[in-house]
């Protein structure tokens, strides 16, 4: 049996909730969450390039825009080797560009799982787009990562939308409910929304849950990070 530590976090670009720009609060509280596995949402390439170089993680970057001539996008942590990457368009017309992150990870020899980091959009009609093009053959509906399949990152959907049916047709969604007797976990303060959520294939067995709630980490973001404990038989 091996048990890993997955976790989402949206970083706001290391903006904290005074405004002030430290990737090195966000940095104590990644160190915090001691995860194996983190995606990170709104992250420029400068601020995860550190971010991995700290903590000794290998580092994938997916863009899905520029800022003032920086990439900007989805970014993975991990303590496993990257066997592969890919970084999937889910960009719909008139919106802000968004990408899913791919990484095939060698959890030990004979082992790779497929980790997926996403951001979805804020439009209902987007993410539902973005949903469905997720699902598609090119990205989760490939025969050769199901069963082996966890996506973490912000839906931006807080109420039971197509975007969540539809995934939750395919892969489990962590319950938080269950988990940490609580349904909200955005903002962190004051939670009044779920946008951050873990999906995973079956064959990973959901062993535990933490939002990730410490002085260090109220500060450093407007989102908590969300963690997840999977046993793999």
């Amino acid at each position: 049996m091996t048990r890993i530590r997955v976790a989402t976090y949206n970083v706001h670009k290391c903006r904290g909730m005074d405004w002030r720009v430290s990737p090195e609060r966000i940095l104590h509280t990644v160190r915090e969450v001691g995860a194996d596995v983190i995606a990170l949402q709104e992250v420029l390439i400068s601020q995860a390039e550190y971010l991995a170089g700290e903590l000794r993680m290998n580092l994938t970057f997916g863009a899905a825009r520029e800022i003032s001539n920086v990439s900007y996008g989805n970014a993975l942590l991990s303590r496993f080797e990257v066997a592969k990457q890919r970084n999937h368009d889910l960009k719909v017309a008139g919106r802000e560009p968004r990408s899913c992150l791919e990484a095939e990870l060698e959890i030990k020899p004979d082992e790779r799982i497929f980790f997926f980091a996403v951001h979805l959009g804020t439009s209902f009609f987007e993410r539902r787009k973005q949903a469905l093009r997720l699902m598609a053959p090119e990205i989760l509906g490939r025969p050769e990562v199901h069963g082996r399949r966890l996506l973490a990152g912000d839906m931006n959907e807080w109420t039971s939308g197509l975007a969540t049916r539809i995934l939750s047709c395919e892969m489990k969604s962590a319950d938080t409910q269950m988990h940490l007797r609580r349904a909200k976990t955005y903002p962190g303060a004051l939670p009044f929304l779920h946008l951050d959520h873990i999906y995973y294939d079956g064959r990973f067995h959901l062993a535990g849950m933490q939002l990730h709630k410490t002085a260090s980490a109220l500060l450093a973001s407007d989102h908590l990070p969300l963690a997840a404990d999977f046993d793999l038989p």
